[in-house]
């Protein structure tokens, strides 16, 4: 196992997840100082996840036609632009372009980091079959990046001022950026066996790709809107504002440790075991939100809800990767997430339009409907691959 890939790895994925978190924790200051109301930053920040969609599918065709050096090292120039472009942006337009190009960067970074996660963690001889650590340690990290941004933020943008912040920021981008040219790229090359058209076709064909994909669509929601509005299902139980940011805080952490867990504990040939064990947890969890009465019990629904949903997603990456040929393995990630991402954008949407007509308490149906059509995709994928 490579160690100058593995430092390179953990470097690259912390950054990822910084990117990440990034808009969502510099929202307010950004706003001054752009002198645009919050709703125009939401506005960058969904521009960003909407980014995600094409994009990650053209850097999975670049993965496996450039190399995974050339789509990575692209990327990072791309999210280092962006984070300077932004530092510097007067004009709301201006940091529309930004966040255009930070979104087109990170969409590069996800594809080869999913698919360098395998060689980075596992020996080549212990792969497939330890896909599941790989894929979840290497989400794991990614979270502790998403995690310890927005503290990083409040304090530098404090001391610091924004513009300070975001080109260090930027520095710190170059980390990983450097440490990829001590990488044997050339030992993770894979032949490929298949032509442009004749990969995508075997890929589009294959059932177990297509389960995988839509069973990220109906989970990727249920993540998000937990995440969105646990705040607000607390506060409307009357829990304070201080304590519901504290158990939203819980909530990443038992979300980032059951990645951890998960990958340390769960043994050989049970993925799609804890995922559907997973996903059936998720339909008893989005139904008590629905249900609950009392401000004690949607706490710990809260919190619980972390430790379910956050093995979910590495695990059925893992599945994926386990089951397509390496010289596919970008243009599988980049199927996986485009679908995905349509799911991780429209059903939030759908979930704050019925909010806003009944509450957000009630608008969980959906997540639960969600969870539900998860746990049949997943009791699927469990049959096709036994």
């Amino acid at each position: 196992m490579d160690t100058m890939l593995t430092l390179m790895q953990i470097a690259a994925l912390a950054t990822a997840g910084m990117c990440f978190a990034l808009l969502g924790s510099v929202k307010l200051p950004l706003a001054r100082k752009l002198e645009i109301h919050e709703g125009k930053v939401g506005g960058l920040v969904s521009v960003f996840g909407f980014t995600l969609i094409p994009m990650v599918v053209a850097a999975g065709f670049l993965v496996d036609l450039l190399g995974k050096q050339a789509v990575l090292g692209g990327g990072f120039l791309l999210v280092i632009l962006s984070l300077v472009m932004l530092a510097r942006s007067r004009r709301y337009t201006a940091a529309l372009i930004a966040v255009l190009v930070m979104g087109t960067g990170w969409s590069a970074l996800v594809n080869v980091l999913n698919v360098t996660s395998p060689p980075a963690f596992v020996p080549p001889d212990d792969l497939p079959q330890r896909m599941a650590y790989a894929m979840n340690m290497g989400d794991f990290i990614f979270g502790m990046g998403t995690f310890v941004t927005p503290l990083i933020i409040v304090f530098c943008a404090q001391r610091f001022g924004l513009i300070r912040t975001l080109y260090g920021f930027a520095a710190v981008s170059v980390i990983p950026l450097l440490l990829g040219l001590g990488v044997d790229w050339e030992a993770l090359k894979v032949a490929a066996t298949d032509s442009v058209a004749g990969g995508l076709a075997k890929l589009l064909s294959d059932p177990i790709v297509w389960i995988c994909s839509i069973a990220f669509f109906f989970h990727v929601p249920t993540e998000a809107s937990v995440a969105m509005w646990a705040t607000t299902l607390m506060a409307d139980k009357k829990v304070s504002e201080a304590k519901a940011s504290a158990l939203l805080s819980l909530f990443w952490l038992t979300f980032m440790g059951s990645r951890l867990v998960t990958a340390l504990t769960l043994p050989e040939g049970a993925d799609t075991t804890l995922v559907v064990v997973m996903a059936c947890c998720s339909v008893a969890i989005t139904l008590g939100i629905v249900f609950c009465r009392g401000a004690t019990l949607m706490c710990i629904l809260i919190v619980a809800a972390g430790a379910v949903v956050g093995p979910i997603f590495p695990t059925l990456i893992a599945i994926l990767l386990g089951h397509v040929e390496p010289s596919l393995h970008g243009r599988a990630v980049g199927i996986f997430f485009c679908i995905g991402g349509i799911g991780w954008t429209a059903i939030p949407i759908l979930i704050g339009m019925y909010a806003k007509r009944t509450t957000v308490q009630q608008a969980f149906l959906f997540a639960s409907g969600s969870a539900v059509l998860l746990c049949a995709l997943a009791i699927a994928l469990a049959l096709r691959l036994t």
